[in-house]
């Protein structure tokens, strides 16, 4: 089955990620890799680089930013190949920004008969 871990984290922490931690995150993506886990994933531009679109009646509002505020924003994500949520958790839990007050949101990802 396959799960999407969306990565949450402090962006201001993050947006100081030095070698040190960048070698980190390299690190678990290419342990995932070699494990035959890694779906895709990719980092995210910060939050204020989003844009939200809503609809009122016919009119379709965009506003500048993120849909909420938050002390955490979603950063980046993984698509995983896993047996089941407990193999899910296990990955999440060995992301570098946990341990920091950093948050791994595990979805299983529909699938739908073509």
């Amino acid at each position: 089955m396959q799960y999407l871990l969306l990565l949450y984290d402090n962006e201001k922490r993050a947006e100081g990620y030095g070698e040190e931690e960048m070698e980190k995150w390299f690190a678990i993506t290419n342990e995932m890799d070699a494990a035959g886990k890694m779906v895709g994933g990719e980092a995210l531009q910060p939050t204020e680089t989003a844009t939200t679109v809503r609809m009122t009646g016919s009119k379709v509002i965009t506003t500048d930013g993120p849909f909420a505020e938050t002390k955490e924003q979603l950063g980046g994500y993984y698509i995983i190949e896993a047996k089941d949520l407990d193999e899910a958790i296990e990955w999440a839990q060995k992301m570098p920004h946990v341990p920091k007050g950093g948050s791994v949101e595990i979805r299983p990802i529909m699938k739908f008969d073509s």
